[in-house]
C-alpha cells in the first residue's frame, strides 16, 4: 500500500486519538469533570484504538514510509503508552480522596435514610433531654441508680477539677479503649440493619434516649459543666458517624423490604457494596473522634472559650465537608 493511501486512510483515527491524549493527559480531574461532554473517543474503546496505533507503526517503519509518518505514530504511540501504563496513584491519596470527596458524595446519596437516622436518633435525645431537666426523677425510669450514679462521680465539678492532668500512658489506654468503644458501636449500628432494619431503628433510638438522659440528669444536679466541657471537643464527628453509620444501617433494611425493581439480593449486594464504603468513611471519623476525647476533651488545662471554639469550629468543618466535599467532580450530588 502506497503512503498516501495509507495516512489517507489513518489519519483521521490518529487525529481522534491525539485529541483524546490532549483531553486526558493534562488534568484528570479535569477529564472526569467534562467527560459527560466529550464526543471523540469513548475511553472504554482507547485501548483498542491504541492497539491499532502499535500495529500501523509496526507497518509503517516495515514498509519504509517517510520519518514524518513514522515519528508521528511513534510519538502518539509513546505518549497512549505513557498515560495508559501510568502507575496508580499511591494508596494514600487514594484514601485522601476518598475521604475528601467519595465519602461525603455517598453520604448524601443516602439522603432519606440519613434523614430518618437522624430524627431516630435526635428526637428521642432532645425530648428525653427537655423532660429530664423538667422533672428529674424520670432519670430514674430510664437508667438505673447504679447507672447514674456512676456518671455523677464521672462529672462531679470536685472530681473532674483535680483529675485533668492524666499521664501519657494512661492517654493511651483510654485512646485505644474509645475507640473499641466508638467503633463497635457505629458497627452495631450498622449492621444491625440486616435485621429488616428493626436493629438500627432500636439501637439509634436506645442511644438516643441514652445520650439524652444523661446530659439531662447532669445538668438538672449541677454537673453540666464538666460534662457539656468534655463531649463538645469530640461530638461533631461521633455523633454524626454514628447517624451516618444509622442511615446505612436502615439503607440495608430497605434492600431486604422493598428492593424496588431489583432482586433483594441484588439491592442488598449493592446496599452492602455502599455500606462497606460508608464503613470505611465512619471508622476513619470515630478513630479522629476517639483522638480528641482522649488527648483533648480530657484536658483540664484547656480554657472554656477555647475548648469551646474548637468544638464549635469541628461542627462546622464536620457539616461543610458532607455538605459540599466532592461537589466539583462530576455527576457530584
Amino acid at each position: 500500500m502506497k503512503q498516501a493511501t495509507f495516512v489517507a486512510r489513518h489519519a483521521a483515527e490518529w487525529d481522534a486519538f491525539e485529541r483524546w491524549l490532549d483531553a486526558r493527559q493534562t488534568s484528570p480531574r479535569r477529564a472526569r469533570a467534562t467527560r459527560r461532554e466529550w464526543q471523540g473517543i469513548a475511553d472504554e474503546d482507547v485501548p483498542s484504538h491504541y492497539r491499532r496505533l502499535c500495529q500501523q507503526l509496526a507497518l509503517a517503519r516495515r514498509r519504509g514510509y517517510s520519518p514524518q509518518v513514522t515519528h508521528r505514530l511513534q510519538a502518539l504511540m509513546q505518549r497512549g503508552h505513557n498515560l495508559l501504563y501510568r502507575p496508580p496513584p499511591p494508596p494514600w491519596r487514594r484514601a485522601l480522596e476518598f475521604m475528601m470527596a467519595g465519602f461525603p458524595r455517598l453520604v448524601r446519596a443516602q439522603r432519606g435514610c440519613l434523614w430518618a437516622s437522624l430524627a431516630l436518633f435526635a428526637l428521642p435525645m432532645l425530648m428525653l433531654y427537655g423532660l429530664v431537666l423538667h422533672s428529674p426523677e424520670l432519670a430514674y425510669g430510664v437508667l438505673s441508680p447504679q447507672q447514674l450514679g456512676e456518671m455523677e462521680t464521672m462529672y462531679d465539678p470536685d472530681v473532674a477539677r483535680h483529675s485533668g492532668n492524666r499521664e501519657a500512658q494512661s492517654d493511651m489506654q483510654m485512646f485505644g479503649f474509645y475507640v473499641w468503644n466508638n467503633v463497635s458501636l457505629g458497627f452495631r449500628t450498622f449492621a444491625s440493619g440486616l435485621l429488616a432494619g428493626v436493629g438500627t431503628i432500636a439501637v439509634l433510638i436506645f442511644n438516643g434516649t441514652f445520650f439524652g438522659v444523661i446530659a439531662g440528669h447532669l445538668q438538672a444536679i449541677g454537673h453540666g459543666g464538666p460534662f457539656w466541657r468534655f463531649v463538645v471537643g469530640h461530638s461533631a464527628p461521633e455523633l454524626t458517624a454514628i447517624v451516618i453509620a444509622g442511615a446505612g444501617g436502615l439503607r440495608l433494611g430497605l434492600a431486604l423490604l422493598a428492593p424496588g425493581r431489583l432482586r433483594r439480593v441484588d439491592a442488598l449486594v449493592q446496599a452492602g457494596r455502599d455500606g462497606g464504603l460508608l464503613c470505611l468513611g465512619i471508622f476513619a471519623m470515630l478513630v479522629f473522634a476517639a483522638f480528641v476525647e482522649a488527648f483533648w476533651s480530657s484536658n483540664a488545662a484547656v480554657p472554656d472559650p477555647v475548648r469551646f471554639s474548637v468544638g464549635g469550629a469541628l461542627w462546622v468543618l464536620v457539616l461543610l465537608w458532607l455538605w459540599r466535599g466532592g461537589r466539583g467532580l462530576a455527576g457530584a450530588r
